[in-house]
């Protein structure tokens, strides 16, 4: 079984995880703070360069759930509060805003929160989430 790989940044009042195994680079965080997060230079993630809000709301806007936070000081008790939203992404996934549980075909479940992108064109390798393969069969839809 391959290990998942996470990298964790913090600037002392919040920790991002970075799941690059589920990143459907869809760049939605860089378009939003291109100040923290650039893929260009290393480490891609610069967390002293905005305040703790614009950070989680940037991350926020993570179609794949391959960004997630955790608050430093306090549970992360927002995530248990998320309102279900689903929105379907022109030539591209599902989108799955809020706390669900998925089960997978072989009957294991897992939690997802805040956002989780399922795939509508068929040929991720990740199924059910999309792994950025819409992109290469041009999936119009």
């Amino acid at each position: 079984m391959e290990r998942e790989i996470k990298k964790k940044y913090s600037n002392g009042e919040m920790t991002i995880l970075w799941q690059p195994g589920k990143c459907i680079h869809a760049a939605a965080c860089v378009r939003a703070l291109p100040k923290v997060f650039n893929p260009k230079i290393r480490p891609w993630i610069k967390m002293e360069n905005s305040e703790t809000k614009a950070i989680k709301d940037a991350v926020a806007q993570c179609p794949s759930g391959a960004l997630s936070y955790s608050m430093d000081a306090a549970s992360n008790e927002e995530a248990a509060a998320l309102e279900t939203k689903v929105e379907v992404l022109e030539n591209g996934p599902l989108l799955v805003y809020g706390t669900l549980e998925v089960t997978d075909k072989d009957g294991n479940k897992e939690t997802k929160n805040k956002t989780t992108a399922f795939c509508r064109c068929g040929s991720s390798q990740n199924k059910p989430y999309c792994d950025g393969a819409h992109i290469d069969t041009k999936f119009n839809g």
